[in-house]
């Protein structure tokens, strides 16, 4: 089966701890809902590199992207389908799906 992933871009972060843990849950239960379909789910990341042609390495992104899901289904519309549930949106957060291509090796 086919495997896509998740990019998460941007979102706001919660206004209170409280909103925080509302949101949590609902990301919770939505990662829950995939079942055996998420592969590698809530993967966020931090401490972000740019290392550059010339080799030189900056600690400074060059992206707004905060994490990934890594999930199985049958087709990108079944792969959209699912990202549009995400409660990450609600956060005002985007989302891009992309289908990975399994290499020979």
């Amino acid at each position: 089966m086919p495997q896509f992933l998740i990019t998460y871009l941007g979102g706001e972060q919660p206004s209170t701890p409280e909103e925080g843990k509302q949101h949590f849950a609902k990301y919770q239960a939505w990662l829950s809902s995939l079942a055996d379909a998420a592969i590698s789910p809530a993967n966020p990341i931090k401490n972000t590199h740019t290392v550059h042609p010339d080799g030189k390495v900056t600690a400074v992104s060059t992206t707004a992207m905060s994490g990934y899901t890594i999930i199985e289904a049958d087709s990108i519309e079944a792969a959209l389908a699912i990202a549009g549930d995400c409660p990450f949106l609600e956060v005002k957060g985007s989302l891009e799906v992309s289908e990975l291509i399994k290499m020979p090796g």
